[in-house]
């Protein structure tokens, strides 16, 4: 099966978590807290606890994300993590991961595995798919 929507970022928070030890590299690493609202297909919210190294001045870098989500793929409702990267050199994305996470399922959507995808539009909206079996 396949769902699809648009999301967006509610809440993007830098925390306090740090590398330990410090290692001085050409991009520094840093760690967010955001929360997403996502609408069409796919329908709910999700927690992400978001890393990545990047340079604010080129926008050049790579992220990492494990997301938490509640709601519904094609009406089916439920919770499960999944898990996503890219690398941007500022106008791109490329060697995009995208993977849910196996046993992370609850309520109709346990059992659920599968892939997806993330694009981002000219004008900044975001859209995600997810190619998904459910048990």
């Amino acid at each position: 099966m396949q769902a699809t929507g648009t999301f967006s970022v509610k809440s993007f928070v830098p925390t306090e978590v740090v590398p330990d030890p410090a290692v001085a590299t050409g991009v520094p690493v840093g760690v967010m807290l955001m929360e997403k609202q996502f609408e069409g297909e796919v329908a709910g919210r999700a927690a992400t606890v978001f890393t990545a190294a990047f340079d604010q001045a080129t926008e050049t870098g790579t992220y990492l994300a494990m997301e938490s989500f509640e709601g519904s793929l094609n009406g089916r409702a439920g919770a499960f993590n999944f898990a996503h990267s890219a690398t941007t050199t500022g106008t791109d994305r490329s060697e995009q991961f995208f993977i849910i996470v196996p046993g992370s399922g609850t309520g109709e959507l346990a059992g659920i595995t599968g892939a997806g995808s993330i694009d981002i539009d000219a004008d900044g909206t975001h859209h995600i798919s997810f190619d998904y079996e459910t048990a």
